[in-house]
């Protein structure tokens, strides 16, 4: 089992930037677990963000995000970071911190093969 709590949502002008935090618990935890971020808009199916994969330090980016969002992770803390920077509106949406201690390279880029969710954060970006 993994417990995920996120933190660090909230309102920002275009432009602007966020951190978003998600720290990890449980005792199927380990520092090679794979960490991840997805969002989700309204009517909108959930979409990959960003992954850091097991403790390899390769992380991997949607292509709407990338030179913009930037994973990372503090094993110390068990805790992984999404910094946003230069914020758009169609950035908005609730984002979910994953993580699976098995899963493989080709499958973090579906939500559903994630076993463990945070409860979401919103992030809402107006123009």
């Amino acid at each position: 089992q993994v417990q995920l709590v996120e933190s660090g949502g909230g309102s920002v002008q275009a432009g602007g930037s966020l951190r978003l935090s998600c720290t990890a618990s449980g005792p199927s935890f380990t520092r090679y677990t794979t960490m991840a971020w997805f969002r989700q808009a309204p009517g909108k199916e959930r979409e990959f963000v960003a992954a850091l994969f097991r403790n390899s330090g390769h992380t991997y980016y949607g292509d709407s995000v990338k030179g913009r969002f930037t994973i990372s992770k503090d094993n110390a803390k068990n805790t992984a970071f999404l910094q946003m920077n230069g914020l758009k509106s169609q950035d908005t949406g609730v984002y979910y911190c994953a993580a699976d201690p098995t899963i493989i390279l080709s499958s973090i880029f579906e939500a559903r093969q994630f076993d463990y969710w945070g409860q979401g954060t919103q992030v809402t970006v107006s123009s």
